[in-house]
Protein backbone atom coordinates (compact mmCIF):
# COMPACT_ATOMS: atom_id res chain seq x y z
CA UNK A 1 0.00 0.00 0.00
CA UNK A 2 1.31 3.41 -0.97
CA UNK A 3 1.26 6.45 1.28
CA UNK A 4 -1.29 8.09 -1.04
CA UNK A 5 -3.61 5.08 -0.61
CA UNK A 6 -3.29 5.31 3.17
CA UNK A 7 -4.18 9.01 3.07
CA UNK A 8 -7.15 8.24 0.83
CA UNK A 9 -8.53 5.62 3.22
CA UNK A 10 -7.91 7.85 6.24
CA UNK A 11 -9.65 10.84 4.65
CA UNK A 12 -12.52 8.65 3.41
CA UNK A 13 -13.05 7.15 6.87
CA UNK A 14 -13.07 10.64 8.41
CA UNK A 15 -15.58 11.82 5.78
CA UNK A 16 -17.91 8.91 6.60
CA UNK A 17 -17.53 9.47 10.36
CA UNK A 18 -18.20 13.21 10.12
CA UNK A 19 -21.05 12.63 7.65
CA UNK A 20 -22.75 10.31 10.12
CA UNK A 21 -22.16 12.88 12.86
CA UNK A 22 -23.64 15.57 10.63
CA UNK A 23 -26.93 13.78 10.01
CA UNK A 24 -27.35 12.34 13.51
CA UNK A 25 -26.50 15.41 15.56
CA UNK A 26 -29.42 16.97 17.44
CA UNK A 27 -27.73 20.39 17.53
CA UNK A 28 -27.91 22.27 14.22
CA UNK A 29 -24.69 24.16 14.93
CA UNK A 30 -22.84 20.88 15.47
CA UNK A 31 -24.29 19.57 12.21
CA UNK A 32 -22.97 22.65 10.39
CA UNK A 33 -19.57 22.11 12.01
CA UNK A 34 -19.50 18.48 10.86
CA UNK A 35 -20.48 19.67 7.38
CA UNK A 36 -17.53 22.09 7.35
CA UNK A 37 -15.16 19.25 8.25
CA UNK A 38 -16.64 17.00 5.56
CA UNK A 39 -16.23 19.70 2.92
CA UNK A 40 -12.64 20.38 4.00
CA UNK A 41 -11.86 16.68 3.75
CA UNK A 42 -13.39 16.52 0.27
CA UNK A 43 -10.96 19.29 -0.64
CA UNK A 44 -8.22 16.99 0.66
CA UNK A 45 -9.43 14.26 -1.71
CA UNK A 46 -9.18 16.74 -4.58
CA UNK A 47 -5.57 17.39 -3.57
CA UNK A 48 -4.88 13.65 -3.67
CA UNK A 49 -6.26 13.62 -7.22
CA UNK A 50 -3.90 16.49 -8.19
CA UNK A 51 -6.84 18.84 -8.76
CA UNK A 52 -5.47 21.80 -6.84
CA UNK A 53 -7.82 24.33 -8.38
CA UNK A 54 -10.90 22.29 -7.46
CA UNK A 55 -9.56 21.87 -3.92
CA UNK A 56 -9.15 25.64 -3.58
CA UNK A 57 -12.64 26.28 -4.98
CA UNK A 58 -14.08 23.61 -2.65
CA UNK A 59 -12.57 25.28 0.41
CA UNK A 60 -13.31 28.86 -0.64
CA UNK A 61 -16.85 28.40 -1.92
CA UNK A 62 -18.27 25.64 0.24
CA UNK A 63 -16.40 26.01 3.51
CA UNK A 64 -15.77 29.72 3.23
CA UNK A 65 -19.20 30.75 2.03
CA UNK A 66 -21.88 28.11 2.38
CA UNK A 67 -20.95 26.86 5.85
CA UNK A 68 -20.40 30.39 7.16
CA UNK A 69 -23.81 31.34 5.79
CA UNK A 70 -25.37 28.32 7.51
CA UNK A 71 -23.69 29.20 10.82
CA UNK A 72 -24.97 32.78 10.58
CA UNK A 73 -28.48 31.49 9.82
CA UNK A 74 -28.34 29.19 12.84
CA UNK A 75 -27.08 31.94 15.11
CA UNK A 76 -29.63 34.48 13.89
CA UNK A 77 -32.57 32.10 14.25
CA UNK A 78 -33.42 32.04 17.91
CA UNK A 79 -35.84 29.10 17.83
CA UNK A 80 -33.29 26.58 16.53
CA UNK A 81 -31.43 26.65 19.82
CA UNK A 82 -34.62 26.21 21.82
CA UNK A 83 -35.05 22.85 23.53
CA UNK A 84 -38.78 22.80 22.72
CA UNK A 85 -38.20 22.53 18.96
CA UNK A 86 -38.80 18.93 17.90
CA UNK A 87 -35.90 17.32 16.05
CA UNK A 88 -37.63 13.99 15.41
CA UNK A 89 -38.52 12.51 12.06
CA UNK A 90 -41.15 9.84 11.46
CA UNK A 91 -39.41 8.65 8.29
CA UNK A 92 -36.33 7.18 10.02
CA UNK A 93 -37.04 3.56 9.07
CA UNK A 94 -37.86 4.24 5.38
CA UNK A 95 -34.74 6.41 5.15
CA UNK A 96 -32.66 3.64 6.71
CA UNK A 97 -34.11 1.08 4.27
CA UNK A 98 -33.43 3.33 1.28
CA UNK A 99 -29.89 3.96 2.52
CA UNK A 100 -29.23 0.23 2.88
CA UNK A 101 -30.55 -0.43 -0.64
CA UNK A 102 -28.32 2.34 -2.00
CA UNK A 103 -25.34 0.95 -0.07
CA UNK A 104 -26.01 -2.53 -1.49
CA UNK A 105 -26.16 -1.23 -5.07
CA UNK A 106 -23.03 0.88 -4.54
CA UNK A 107 -21.05 -2.02 -3.08
CA UNK A 108 -22.14 -4.39 -5.86
CA UNK A 109 -21.11 -1.90 -8.55
CA UNK A 110 -17.77 -1.22 -6.87
CA UNK A 111 -17.02 -4.93 -6.48
CA UNK A 112 -17.99 -5.79 -10.06
CA UNK A 113 -15.64 -3.20 -11.60
CA UNK A 114 -12.20 -4.34 -12.79
CA UNK A 115 -10.05 -1.76 -11.02
CA UNK A 116 -6.78 -3.10 -12.40
CA UNK A 117 -7.84 -2.29 -15.98
CA UNK A 118 -8.37 1.39 -15.22
CA UNK A 119 -5.32 3.32 -16.47
CA UNK A 120 -3.84 6.12 -14.43
CA UNK A 121 -4.41 9.45 -16.13
CA UNK A 122 -1.20 11.39 -16.56
CA UNK A 123 -1.02 14.76 -18.31
CA UNK A 124 0.93 14.73 -21.52
CA UNK A 125 4.10 16.77 -21.74
CA UNK A 126 3.39 20.31 -22.90
CA UNK A 127 -0.36 20.00 -22.32
CA UNK A 128 -2.55 22.39 -20.40
CA UNK A 129 -2.30 22.55 -16.64
CA UNK A 130 -5.28 21.74 -14.47
CA UNK A 131 -6.42 25.36 -14.17
CA UNK A 132 -5.95 26.04 -17.88
CA UNK A 133 -7.99 22.95 -18.81
CA UNK A 134 -10.86 23.98 -16.53
CA UNK A 135 -10.81 27.56 -17.86
CA UNK A 136 -10.76 26.35 -21.46
CA UNK A 137 -13.70 23.99 -20.82
CA UNK A 138 -15.73 26.66 -18.99
CA UNK A 139 -15.29 29.24 -21.73
CA UNK A 140 -15.88 26.90 -24.67
CA UNK A 141 -17.72 23.66 -23.97
CA UNK A 142 -19.63 24.61 -20.83
CA UNK A 143 -20.30 28.31 -21.42
CA UNK A 144 -24.07 27.90 -21.83
CA UNK A 145 -24.61 25.60 -18.77
CA UNK A 146 -22.36 27.91 -16.73
CA UNK A 147 -24.58 30.89 -17.56
CA UNK A 148 -27.75 28.89 -16.83
CA UNK A 149 -26.38 27.99 -13.39
CA UNK A 150 -25.53 31.65 -12.75
CA UNK A 151 -29.12 32.64 -13.64
CA UNK A 152 -30.47 29.94 -11.30
CA UNK A 153 -28.27 31.26 -8.48
CA UNK A 154 -29.43 34.81 -9.20
CA UNK A 155 -33.07 33.67 -9.03
CA UNK A 156 -32.37 31.90 -5.71
CA UNK A 157 -30.75 35.06 -4.34
CA UNK A 158 -33.73 37.20 -5.36
CA UNK A 159 -36.10 34.63 -3.86
CA UNK A 160 -34.17 34.64 -0.58
CA UNK A 161 -34.33 38.45 -0.44
CA UNK A 162 -38.10 38.40 -1.07
CA UNK A 163 -38.67 35.76 1.61
CA UNK A 164 -36.43 37.47 4.17
CA UNK A 165 -37.89 40.94 3.59
CA UNK A 166 -40.14 42.11 6.40
CA UNK A 167 -43.62 43.14 5.36
CA UNK A 168 -44.52 46.70 6.21
CA UNK A 169 -47.99 46.84 7.73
Amino acid sequence: MHVQDAFFYLISALIVFCGIGMVTSKNVFHSASFLAVVLLLVGGLYLLLHAEFLAAVQVLVYVGAVVVLMVFAVMLTSQLGDVRVAQNNRLTLPALAASLVFLGVLVSVLLSHDWSATPAVQPAAGSFTNVQSIGQALLTTFAYPFEVVSLALLAALIGAIVIARKDEE
